[in-house]
């Protein structure tokens, strides 16, 4: 089959079918339990929280209530399920007033009860119930701090869970002795379960010392309140083998790996031979770029080998995980279009090369697109509209830069969450 004479369309249909393999109406239904002999409640929160309940809604045949909260924008109407909207990535009084309703609705179950718990991406920010002496005004001013700082998700959600009154395995004490399952979209790399979330219906092994840690190698001095509260210790989180937790089941029903792999079928369906590179890539996202530049030129050198056999164009690289930013201005732009940035920088207009990056959820960062391509001739249109991007790059301002091109991806919310997608495409060799 001839390579594709839509570059862009092409990466695009990638990006679709990663998320089509995702979305809760598909891949929630198979994993419904039976209904209970008492009360089932629904609870949950994330980016995909309203879709699962609706998805909870359609095909569930017995009694339901529940609560879940979502980011604001992602809210679906659903009849039985009460979806609330707060604030993500810092969260807000609405997401906290939510987590609390959340945390009284498993209180006083049996065990003929059953609690059915949805978890997504967002979950940490959206289930916002501080510890006693904590207020939230606390817990935003230190997560705007590990934001900005580089702090990778599993840090940023081991200190969540010391400073909350609901993650970390909270939530399914309090359901005890109810059974709770949870069926989870995984958005972080590695698929932990306590991570996701942070972890509020599974055991922790993290500790206070741990979150501790974590502000120091960052060089983090919290609010006074939080550093006492993480100083005193004064409630660990339930720990594997706590008896609260031996009705909770996990089950993982969407996850990064599955979404490549949909994304490679595609492209082999259009004749392009797909390269998975890994689902859980971290780091800086400007050196994550650069390392997917080199493999990109390899493959156009007839340099990068797959097996005894180099690897021929066209392919396309694929890749999942989260990588992060460190902030040191006040530019605007997400994590995925600094990425495409820097790639298109050390790509430096490399024939037959194309690249997206995108959040699978449809923000990246704070603002209106999910993430930005890159073309062949993206630098000689940047330097022919006057757009310096090196300039842009230094300043943290990616989505300046795209948007100046034309070139953001805008989704609108995707109602589901499996992380960062990358596509490359490589359609000859140099």
């Amino acid at each position: 089959m001839p390579a594709p004479r839509k570059p862009r369309e092409f990466l695009r249909s990638l990006l679709d079918a990663a998320l089509a393999a995702s979305i809760p109406a598909r891949v929630l239904p198979p994993h419904l339990p039976k209904p209970p002999k008492g009360r089932t409640v629904v609870v949950g929160a994330g980016k995909a929280a309203a879709a699962m309940a609706k998805a909870v809604e359609d095909h569930w045949r017995g009694e339901l209530s529940g609560l879940v909260v979502t980011r604001y924008g992602y809210g679906l109407r659903c009849k039985r399920i009460e979806v609330v909207e707060a604030s993500h990535p810092v969260p807000d009084a609405a997401g906290q007033a939510a987590a609390a309703r959340i945390l009284k609705a498993v209180q006083g179950l049996t065990r003929d009860d059953l609690v059915l718990c949805l978890i997504s991406g967002g979950a940490s920010a959206l289930l916002a119930l501080p510890a006693p002496g904590i207020t939230l005004d606390d817990k935003r001013a230190l997560t705007r701090e590990l934001l900005r700082c580089g702090a990778t998700i599993s840090e940023l959600n081991c200190v969540r869970k010391h400073l909350s009154a609901i993650k970390g395995g909270r939530l399914a004490a309090a359901a005890a002795p109810a059974r709770i399952i949870t069926l989870a979209i995984s958005d972080v790399p590695g698929d932990d379960p306590a991570v996701i979330g942070s972890g509020p219906t599974v055991a922790d092994p993290s500790t206070f010392a741990d979150a501790r840690a974590i502000l120091a190698k960052y060089g983090i001095t919290p609010p006074a309140p939080i550093a006492r509260h993480l100083a005193a210790a004064p409630d660990e989180t339930p720990k594997p083998g706590d008896k609260r937790l031996a009705g909770a089941r996990y089950v993982m029903i969407a996850t990064p790996q599955a979404a490549l792999q949909a994304a490679a079928d595609a492209a082999r369906k259009r004749g392009v031979t797909p390269i998975i590179l890994g689902d859980a890539l971290e780091g800086e996202a400007r050196d994550a770029a650069i390392v997917h530049a080199g493999i990109a030129r390899a493959v156009a050198q007839g340099h990068f080998r797959q097996g005894k056999n180099a690897a021929r164009p066209p392919l396309v690289l694929l890749s999942g995980g989260e990588t992060t930013v460190t902030v040191k201005h006040d530019g605007r732009g997400g994590r995925n279009s600094v990425f495409v940035l820097a790639l298109a920088l050390a790509l430096e207009g490399a024939a037959g090369v194309y690249g997206l990056a995108c959040d699978t959820d449809g923000t990246d960062g704070t603002e209106n697109n999910a993430g930005a391509i890159v073309t062949p001739d993206t630098l000689a249109r940047a330097a022919k509209r006057g757009v310096d991007l090196k300039a842009l790059l230094a300043a943290d301002d990616s989505w300046a830069a795209f948007d100046a091109l034309g070139d953001l991806i805008v989704t609108g919310p995707t109602q589901t969450n499996v992380n960062d997608f990358r596509a490359i495409l490589v359609l000859r060799e140099s």
